[in-house]
């Protein structure tokens, strides 16, 4: 067993990305029934929502399971005191300072990991106290970081920065994946894209088939000039880049953005006008399969490409 599967107290090293518009309480549920750590995704939730997705997950499984909490969501006191009532015991944070909450968090015994993109903000995590950092590479769906830094060149970087337990993210869907993260010195892996595109993902069937016809370079890292986001091919797609080929100021492309897009893509279905959000490693996949199926092959993999000690 290694530090992440007895921080978590879980089978596999295999943690499920809270992805907005896909981790409720079905998805979640079955990752952790299936042995990995299933998180639901606060961010797409007004709080009311996230205490009943809880409470239905707690109903679902006897296994640990977690929330993973963006820290620039707009209700965050309103969410942080429902995780506090309904005693969800293991947090994932985003998008914002892990000095924030993590003490407040760990005080109510709660076990925290914090996702960055690059070694420096790795090293804040230590220093404000949370027990894993999640290091995703450039390659993964919807929200990046700025420094466009892949998987290969993170996890090694950020394994030299911190004594902390390294969980890889961004572009890992595979056994083989797995294996080469370990390599690079990660001790477990965070995957969205390939637990978004499953039976239990709570995602739009329109937008799952869309994704699993994705080949590769259908994919683009757009919206930088507000948060850099990794978008599918499509109309929306198609006319952030002709803003941003033109110039178009911050104010322009929040406009353009709107409210609620992401929603209507992912969640809704269209995918004519809506944000379509996936990772680069979607286009491996072309098969809607459940997320029991998933891990069985992942954990497979690995174990006979691990056995099998290749050589160069």
């Amino acid at each position: 067993m290694n530090r992440i599967c007895e921080l978590f107290g879980i089978k596999y090293p295999v943690i499920q990305g809270g992805m907005v518009w896909c981790s409720g309480w079905r998805l979640a549920s079955a990752v952790s029934n299936a042995g990995g750590l299933g998180l639901l995704g606060a961010g797409s939730m007004h709080p009311e929502a996230l205490r009943e997705h809880i409470q239905k997950c707690k109903k679902a499984t006897g296994k640990p399971f977690g929330v993973n909490v963006p820290l620039m969501y707009p209700e965050i006191e309103s969410v942080i005191q429902i995780l506090i009532e309904e005693e969800v015991k293991i947090v994932f944070t985003s998008a914002g300072n892990p000095k924030a909450w993590t003490k407040y968090l760990k005080e109510h015994a709660i076990t925290v990991a914090h996702v960055v993109s690059s070694s420096k903000f790795a090293v804040k995590c230590e220093e404000a106290g949370v027990d894993a950092i999640v290091a995703e590479g450039f390659e993964a769906g919807g929200h990046n970081g700025r420094e466009e830094t892949t998987t290969l060149c993170l996890i090694p970087a950020v394994r030299r920065a911190t004594q902390l337990p390294v969980i890889a993210a961004g572009g890992i869907g595979t056994g083989r994946a797995i294996l080469a993260v370990q390599a690079l010195g990660a001790e477990g892996v965070q995957i969205g894209t390939r637990f978004a595109l499953t039976k239990e993902s709570s995602a739009h069937d329109n937008f799952k088939q869309l994704c699993l016809t994705l080949n590769e370079g259908d994919t683009k890292l757009l919206l930088k000039k507000l948060a850099p986001t990794r978008l599918v091919k499509g109309n929306f797609k198609t006319a952030v880049e002709e803003a941003e080929a033109r110039g178009a100021s911050i104010e322009e492309m929040k406009e353009l953005l709107g409210k609620g897009r992401a929603k209507k893509g992912i969640f809704e279905g269209n995918l004519e006008e809506g944000e379509l959000e996936i990772g680069q490693v979607a286009s491996l996949f072309h098969e809607l399969q459940t997320v029991d199926e998933v891990i069985k092959e992942l954990i497979k993999e690995y174990r006979d490409i691990n056995l099998s000690h290749l050589a160069f």
